[in-house]
């Protein structure tokens, strides 16, 4: 280790990397503004774009409704049954709030990939036309507003990739374009990002892409054994996105999708910061506010609108980010990625790696999260704020 607390952080990167926890990584930390890090480790340079998984949630989903919410196009309390009608969920009453707060009472996961691999093999296929992409994108979509309610919506919270499914549908029809034109256009082009879908009907040859999985379709997830069957497979393409369905969804998803680097993360999380702070940052600072506020309809969620906050006990940010009010909102990717926005220290942790290159069973990301943000408090001299009331 070094003697110099910040060099601590390259070195924890590169001991994950050794012990196998992921095959590569990068990590940007800004304060006050400033990058004050960046590492990497592994096979991997800083432009390296890695798959990022649910975090597409925050960067993409969660950021083009606050800027259709600024312009008047949708808000919390539009409903789904708008864009959905006849739905389980639009009947229910559900609004696009329940959606980004996870209340609207759908389950967390349905492998709609599933049906869709059995029914259409040549998806396959390099060759798979484009029309046929769109045509299996739509029957997904259609099959995840069909879906079932798991609880009533508003009496719980379940963490739901269907409803971002949907969300980022409605996102598509209320902005007039596709959810991955939208976000280069609303989003990583004010922000200066690099981060990008990895469309299959138009896939990127440029840069390098960490890779995540060896098959397509994945090998379940922990907890995920048994859901579906037998389903043809190939060897997975190296930069086509992790998720199944977002895969079948030709790689354009409102819950995951996107790829991009430690240093595109930072950048969102920054323009978080400055959102609450009141500059032009996708949303007037009010907007904000509201959306990075607690759920204030589920008791206990840790849910914001879209976005999540460190739990009680071991959370994935440690012990130090988020314990001085207002506290720190963020999100975890499966793929081995996360962004944890600590607002009273205006303090911003990008981790993005590929651990499930490793395998999907491969899980001790989850202790290593944990310590590397303790790392970045620590090495900045953050870790004794007396708690207080932000003002």
């Amino acid at each position: 280790m070094s003697s110099h607390p910040i060099a601590n952080l390259q070195s924890a990167l590169e001991e994950a990397v050794t012990l196998g926890i992921f095959p590569a990584a990068q990590a940007v930390v800004m304060h006050r503004g400033v990058q004050v890090f960046g590492g990497v480790a592994g096979n991997v340079t800083g432009d390296t774009r890695f798959d990022l998984a649910s975090v597409t949630k925050v960067l993409c989903t969660t950021s083009l409704f606050l800027r259709f919410w600024t312009e008047g196009k949708v808000g919390p309390e539009t409903p789904v049954a708008r864009f959905f009608p006849g739905s389980p969920v639009g009947d229910s009453g559900a609004t696009v709030a329940d959606l980004l707060y996870h209340r609207s009472g759908l389950p967390p996961f349905v492998p709609f990939f599933a049906e869709a691999l059995s029914s259409t093999p040549e998806l396959l296929e390099p060759s798979c036309p484009s029309a046929t992409r769109a045509r299996v994108r739509e029957q997904v979509i259609q099959a995840a507003a069909r879906t079932p309610l798991a609880i009533a919506p508003r009496t719980g919270t379940a963490y739901s990739d269907v409803g971002f499914i949907l969300l980022g549908e409605i996102l598509a029809r209320v902005g007039g374009a596709s959810l991955d034109v939208l976000f280069s256009r609303h989003v990583a082009e004010p922000l200066g990002l690099s981060a990008r879908f990895h469309r299959l009907t138009d896939f990127p040859t440029d840069g390098r892409v960490a890779p995540t999985g060896a098959t397509r379709p994945r090998e379940p997830a922990p907890g995920q054994e048994g859901l579906w069957g037998e389903l043809p497979s190939r060897p997975a393409v190296p930069g086509e996105v992790d998720d199944d369905n977002a895969w079948v969804m030709d790689g354009v998803s409102g819950h995951a999708g996107l790829f991009g680097t430690a240093v595109d993360v930072a950048r969102f999380g920054q323009a978080v910061l400055s959102g609450c702070a009141g500059e032009p940052s996708l949303a007037p600072g009010p907007l904000w506010h509201r959306a990075l506020a607690s759920d204030p309809i589920v008791q206990g969620s840790t849910r914001s609108m879209g976005f999540d906050s460190p739990s009680q006990g071991l959370s994935s940010a440690g012990h130090f980010i988020g314990d001085t009010p207002p506290g720190a909102v963020g999100h975890l990717g499966f793929t081995g990625t996360s962004l944890w926005v600590d607002l009273r220290r205006t303090l911003v942790v990008a981790l993005v790696t590929n651990r499930v290159a490793h395998g999907r069973k491969e899980l001790r990301i989850r202790e290593f999260r944990p310590v590397f943000h303790d790392l970045v408090v620590e090495a900045l001299g953050l870790n004794d704020l007396t708690p207080k009331a932000h003002g």
